[in-house]
């Protein structure tokens, strides 16, 4: 694609980089067939051609986002299944990540979309906050119907289907603290216990912490982690975003200075994507940039780690049909696809996958909140596909999924790491014996 950047927004190392994305683009449209908004919605402008398109237009112009643009980057799901499917090599989440920012610093939005992003940034990233929220939704849940009537009020309905009946109560898992490895220690690694997550299914959490541990390995919570920033990132709030990396670069680093790390590990996929990329969101940063990208090389997703490791015969707890369901950051954002599906197998699950497993169930972080009729649409797709597979289980490796399809899809669903955590020697994942999701 021919760009026509002036040498005067080439110094933006930010636009720079939108020139050389926008350049790779060949305009095939290869990407219009995967892309969960245009399969949907057929709106040229919500496929990501159509977005680049509109991205071109408003950092050329080197002008305030309009309404229009707004619409169509505000539908992006950020489920990246473009990039998994084009040919030239389109880095397509690093621009629509820098769209975001350029509409959060230069489109004031109506009111309400206001005060619900201001309060999801608020609220979401801080478990103590997020856990009183869901608290209170009891109260504010009959009255649901009266906030879906009112179009600026839609979010918050989302927001009370969503939240669950009953809330867990906090995890010890989740409070700084070093696990001891069981018998010979084999290594060290560093635990993300994450925000919503550990609010929502701390039990992912302690099948993580107890397989590790089994394994051999010392598994460590570091003081002062948090949100890995991802849920202000994909709202265009850079400044916050940006503040959580440093704050767990710095909690990370401190944990290698200590006793070193063999890796960082990461359960919910969402915040494994974002990790990942620390390295790239922290490169403009001279006191951050070399201890980003060292914290990117060592994040691993569970299902990553414990497929690069050797692992003992598995006790009796297979013999299930399981349905995988990968999640987009998992399959698009890290591009890890075989693992969880041979950790299963290897623990005697029968592993069978959904029709369209490219497609994203319409989690998306706060999308579900944000854009709950597409995403409602997405999810409805996902959970008949789901139940066509005839499988016992839905395993998956992101809270978001797991939030957005437990209550739909007629069978248990739980964290791949549940159903190892049992086949090498943990209990019955709650959700199997009706106490937990699904």
């Amino acid at each position: 694609m021919q760009t026509s950047f002036t040498l005067a927004q080439l110094a933006d190392p930010n636009v720079a980089e939108a020139d050389r994305i926008l350049r790779a683009c060949v305009h095939c449209g290869f990407c219009t067939a995967t892309c969960p908004t245009y399969v949907t919605l057929g709106n040229e402008l919500d496929s990501p051609r159509g977005r680049i398109y509109l991205i071109k237009d408003m950092l050329e112009g080197g002008r305030p986002a309009d309404e229009e643009i707004v619409t169509h980057i505000d539908r992006c799901l950020s489920c990246l299944s473009c990039m998994t499917t084009c040919p030239s090599g389109v880095h397509y989440m690093h621009l629509v990540d820098h769209a975001r920012a350029h509409i959060e610093e230069t489109y004031r939005r109506p009111l309400m979309d206001r005060l619900t992003r201001g309060l999801l940034a608020a609220v979401l990233p801080y478990p103590a906050r997020f856990r009183a929220a869901l608290r209170l939704a009891g109260l504010g849940r009959p009255f649901a119907g009266l906030f879906r009537a009112v179009p600026a009020l839609k979010p918050l309905a989302a927001m009370l289907d969503l939240a669950p009946a009953r809330v867990p109560p906090a995890s010890p898992v989740s409070a700084p603290a070093t696990h001891a490895a069981s018998g010979a220690r084999r290594g060290r690694v560093a635990l993300l216990t994450g925000c919503a997550q550990s609010v929502l299914d701390p039990g992912i959490n302690e099948a993580t912490v107890r397989l590790l541990t089994r394994l051999g390995f010392e598994v460590v919570v570091p003081e002062d982690e948090g949100c890995c920033g991802s849920l202000v990132h994909h709202m265009g709030r850079e400044r916050e975003a940006l503040a959580a990396a440093r704050r767990n670069v710095d909690a990370w680093m401190r944990e290698i200075a200590r006793g070193g790390l063999d890796a960082i590990i990461v359960t919910a996929s969402g915040c494994g994507t974002t990790i990942k990329d620390y390295g790239h969101m922290l490169r403009l940063d001279p006191a951050y940039a070399g201890k980003a990208a060292q914290v990117s090389a060592l994040a691993k997703d569970v299902t990553e780690f414990l497929a690069g490791i050797d692992l003992p015969a598995p006790d009796a707890a297979g013999g299930r049909t399981v349905a995988y369901h990968s999640a987009c950051s998992m399959q698009h954002g890290q591009k890890i696809v075989r693992q969880p599906k041979d950790l299963l197998r290897k623990a005697g699950f029968r592993v069978v996958e959904p029709r369209e497993g490219h497609l994203c169930c319409g989690s998306a972080g706060t999308y579900n909140i944000m854009q709950p009729e597409i995403a409602g649409r997405l999810r409805d797709r996902k959970v008949r596909n789901l139940a066509a597979t005839g499988a016992d289980i839905v395993a998956t490796g992101n809270i978001g999924c797991m939030t957005q399809i437990a209550d739909r899809a007629g069978m248990p669903i739980v964290h791949t790491v549940e159903l190892l955590d049992w086949a090498w020697g943990g209990p019955e994942p709650a959700a199997l014996s009706g106490g937990g999701r699904g």
